[in-house]
């Protein structure tokens, strides 16, 4: 079974649904699927006062949530996956405590994104952007046992995004297809397509690249009969 915690903003449910589908749909193993929503995390209250999205801190509370054993897979919501989530499973290397796409000298060429939402907001560059938005915890690494849920309340996102509770040599690398940044990267064939500027469901971001992909997932997931 591959526990996969998918990020959830109830602005945004379909995103979060349309990738779950989209997995499922190719998956070869067994998966469980596990919101991100804070109205379900008891032990956790979100003290941050920025943010994008609901999740945006409490994907670092995996480790704690798998009681600090096996590993487990952490997904924004606002993605489409177009192989078999079991290839990504297979990458996992004991070595490191996290693995992740690491974007080498990534910067957005869009200064906000969600445009013409209630959501819409500042799309700033930091070191190792986008490197949290896709991540294989290997949530028994002793260096995520510090990931409580009061170390995360307490600790802002430039610590927590940059992974700088971790050595460098604990950060392993997942191949550039397992998060592939539409709209910021030059168009190629993707494993999961990261809509990280909006989903194709708002109209700024109807037609860019993997959105008839993304729109065909939706359609199917909404179908009954």
């Amino acid at each position: 079974m591959i526990p996969i915690y998918v990020g959830y903003d109830p602005r945004e449910a379909i995103a979060y649904h349309t990738f779950c589908q989209s997995v499922i749909e190719r998956a070869s193993m067994p998966v469980s699927f596990k919101p991100l929503s804070l109205g379900l995390l008891r032990t956790y209250e979100e003290t941050h006062g920025d943010g994008s999205n609901q999740f945006i801190y409490t994907r670092f509370l995996v480790p704690a949530l798998q009681d600090f054993g096996g590993w487990a897979l952490f997904v924004d919501g606002d993605m489409v996956c177009t192989r078999d989530i079991a290839e990504l499973w297979t990458l996992r290397d004991p070595r490191y405590a996290v693995q992740v796409v690491k974007h080498p000298d990534y910067k957005t060429s869009h200064p906000m994104k969600y445009l013409g939402t209630t959501m819409e907001t500042v799309n700033a560059s930091y070191p190792r952007k986008q490197w949290s938005s896709v991540v294989l915890w290997n949530c028994a690494h002793p260096a995520n046992r510090l990931l409580t849920p009061s170390y995360v309340q307490s600790h802002p996102g430039n610590h927590l995004h940059r992974f700088a509770w971790l050595a460098d040599e604990e950060i392993g690398d997942l191949p550039g297809e397992w998060n592939h940044l539409v709209m910021e990267q030059e168009p190629k064939e993707a494993a999961i397509a990261h809509f990280t500027l909006g989903i194709p469901e708002i109209p700024n971001y109807s037609d860019c690249e993997y959105s008839d992909e993304w729109r065909a997932v939706r359609q199917r997931m909404l179908t009954c009969g």
